[in-house]
């Protein structure tokens, strides 16, 4: 008999970029920041993978405008 596992991480982009990734802690989810645009959210726990997703997305529109994602790792 299979049994369904969920998934314990997942990984947050942002316009197809990685942002960082969101592990399974407890009854929510912990930001671990993939470059340093996204380290404001390094460690912060989130109720879901969406919520985190959310916040990356929030974070990312308030950049200063004509600034990009940068590729380097945090």
């Amino acid at each position: 008999m299979s049994q369904a596992i969920a998934s314990t991480a997942y990984i947050i982009e942002i316009h197809s970029r990685a942002a960082g990734i969101v592990v399974r802690d407890g009854r929510g989810f912990r930001f671990h920041a993939a470059t340093d645009d996204f380290t404001a959210l390094e460690g912060q726990d989130f109720r879901s993978a969406g919520d985190a997703h959310k916040a990356a997305l929030r974070l990312f529109e308030g950049l200063r405008p004509g600034r990009s994602l940068k590729l380097g790792v945090a």
